[in-house]
């Protein structure tokens, strides 16, 4: 804006010399002055003396002020151009943020002056649409789990007030009977149970701050004891989970969140490999860093999924009821607490094998 000025102030002063010098004193002044001195004996019917007097009193006694007020008149001009310029910008930028919040396919088209506007307009614009896309879409996924999860609540409490009601009525059941239906009532109250708690998980997955807890950990006694834990899950399909790390292997950070993530991990790992196959774990040392890699032998997932499996409320087949697999939190969950560390998570897939490798800095 200052360069304007300085430009307007300049052009201003060229013009005005240029009458100064060329009208009133210069190669048209003798025109000129003829022109003014016949125009007052015509209109104002003054003789030549009085004509000539009037000019002189005007235009050679008083020329650099009519100079000053012609440089005056000339700067608000070029002044005025220049600002309804500045103002059809500031319009055109106006209308461009009036189009950012319509839902529209096309793009922001501007002048071809305010074209490095229109390309930053554009880029706004599109990521306003990508984050509101992204939103709809977690949670249109969450609203559809919350559903999946309803229903799947009713199934197992229908079963377990049922078989409760048939144990309750029933006072002479034969005791095998008895034990035979306590036995199928606490395995649906645990299905219940497991349930709620996704219920749970739902509610409070953004609502918490994670706040790490660090120690020294022995990475190969954590890998071991959670493959030991995961067998009843492993052992009916004919599963095993192999752990392959050095036994003083240690690690420094959160020893619960970190093994929420392997878990979370390995129970994806179960989930999708196939029968009679072998899951392995591996650990090492690189440098400063520790990796912790998961390779399972399970239907391979589609390279345009592998970025979206970490989102929230995602998973991977949404056909997969809440018995065969979770909210969609736990690889959600799993880089959250990863990224709080200060490490990454990556999953990789091809040929029927899935690995994800978590990556995280051995320090304090």
């Amino acid at each position: 804006m200052f360069l304007w000025v300085i430009l307007i102030l300049i052009i201003a002063f060229i013009i005005g010399s240029f009458l100064m010098n060329f009208f009133v004193d210069g190669i048209f002044q003798d025109a000129f002055a003829k022109t003014f001195v016949s125009i007052c004996e015509r209109v104002l019917k003054f003789n030549f003396d009085q004509s000539a007097a009037l000019y002189q009193f005007i235009f050679q006694q008083h020329k650099y002020q009519w100079v000053s007020i012609g440089f005056l008149i000339m700067l608000l001009i070029i002044f005025y151009c220049v600002l309804s310029r500045f103002t059809s910008y500031f319009n055109e930028i106006s209308l461009g943020m009036d189009k950012l919040l319509e839902e529209s396919d096309k793009d922001i088209e501007l002048s071809p002056e305010m074209d490095f506007m229109e390309k930053r307009l554009n880029k706004v614009k599109n990521s306003l649409e990508k984050r509101s896309k992204d939103a709809q879409e977690a949670e249109q996924r969450k609203n559809d789990l919350v559903v999946y999860l309803a229903h799947d609540i009713k199934t197992p409490l229908t079963s377990v007030v049922g078989y409760l009601s048939l144990l309750d009525e029933a006072s002479d059941m034969p005791q095998q009977q008895r034990e035979k239906y306590t036995k199928i009532t606490l395995e649906k109250a645990y299905k219940l149970e497991q349930l709620i708690n996704e219920f749970f998980e739902i509610t409070r997955y953004n609502l918490q701050s994670i706040i790490l807890d660090k120690s020294e950990i022995n990475l190969n006694y954590m890998l071991l004891q959670m493959a030991d834990e995961f067998y009843p899950m492993l052992e009916p399909k004919g599963k095993q989970a192999v752990v392959k790390a050095e036994e003083d292997i240690t690690l420094c950070g959160d020893a619960d969140k970190l093994a929420r993530v392997f878990n979370n991990i390995l129970k994806n790992a179960i989930a999708y490999s196939y029968d009679n196959s072998v899951i392995q774990i591996e650990a090492v040392k690189k440098g400063e860093d520790v990796i912790i890699i998961f390779t399972n032998h399970g239907r391979t997932i589609p390279a345009q999924k592998l970025d979206t499996i970490f989102e929230k409320f995602y998973r991977l087949d949404s056909s997969r009821t809440s018995s065969t697999g979770g909210a969609g939190l736990g690889l959600a969950i799993a880089r959250e607490i990863v990224n709080a560390h200060g490490g990454s998570i990556s999953a990789d897939s091809s040929d029927e094998k899935t690995v994800f490798t978590v990556v995280l800095p051995n320090k304090k």
